[in-house]
């Protein structure tokens, strides 16, 4: 009787809970979408840059606000489940207080790549000043790095821990403290930045603000972790990016160059 009673506010839960991330990730991309439309946005990408804030705060912000676009679709089996385990101990504002601490442990993750993607987008956007080539090599050689690491190990451990979200809390159950759903959004957002980091790095070398590669790779994250053909997807993936590797350079409208 009492697992009968509290599955409709379960599953209500979950209901908002996958409304909520999707409707945050919706946001985000209209967001992102007028961002790179603005008047100032658009000049700098006919000049070869990026798009992106050239101060360290300001990207961060646009950074994570990227991550949360295409990243919150592929993290909801997790926090849907966490938010089952938590739902079993706490109620009301202490369970969204938990979720939103597991999210955001999640984001630091990310946000900490995003220092190497300042740095990276920084660099290239100034080659890219002296050398109209300089953005298509550096796609190439991004393609050609994140096309062969879809085809190792780690990649595949990584991979494995993302679409596993039962197995994220059998590895977690031991985690304490206040904390804790902070701790255990890092050490998954840490497993996702193992999985996706390569993809993330040809992000920033055909420019951090090309809306269609962020489009056509958060495809990739979403269906990777959540469709049951996902390891396979990755390796077609892998083959794909190499193949682009080699057209790239005599195709720069592929990468909007």
């Amino acid at each position: 009787m009492a697992t009968t009673a509290t599955s409709p506010g379960r599953r209500s839960d979950t209901a908002v809970l996958w409304a909520a991330l999707l409707g945050v990730a919706a946001l985000c991309w209209a967001w992102l979408l007028t961002w790179s439309s603005a008047p100032s946005m658009s000049m700098s990408a006919s000049m070869g840059g990026s798009g992106a804030p050239s101060a360290l705060v300001p990207f961060l912000g646009l950074w994570v606000a990227m991550m949360a676009a295409m990243m919150l679709p592929a993290v909801a089996p997790v926090a849907r489940l966490y938010l089952r385990v938590v739902s079993a101990r706490t109620s009301g504002p202490a369970r969204v207080a938990r979720v939103t601490a597991l999210l955001s442990g999640y984001f630091l993750a990310w946000a900490a790549y995003g220092l190497v993607a300042f740095g990276l987008t920084r660099w290239l956007d100034a080659v890219t000043m002296t050398s109209g080539r300089a953005r298509v090599v550096a796609a190439s050689a991004a393609l050609v790095l994140a096309g062969a690491y879809q085809f190792s190990p780690l990649k595949a451990r990584c991979l494995a821990h993302c679409r596993s979200p039962l197995g994220v809390l059998m590895h977690v159950g031991s985690f304490t403290g206040r904390l804790r759903d902070g701790r255990v959004g890092a050490w998954h957002g840490g497993y996702c930045l193992g999985c996706c980091w390569s993809l993330m790095l040809v992000l920033v070398a055909v420019g951090v603000m090309n809306m269609v590669w962020m489009a056509a790779l958060a495809v990739v994250i979403l269906l990777e972790k959540a469709w049951r053909h996902g390891p396979r997807l990755s390796l077609a993936v892998g083959a794909l990016l190499l193949v682009l590797a080699v057209v790239v350079p005599w195709q720069a409208a592929l990468i909007g160059a």
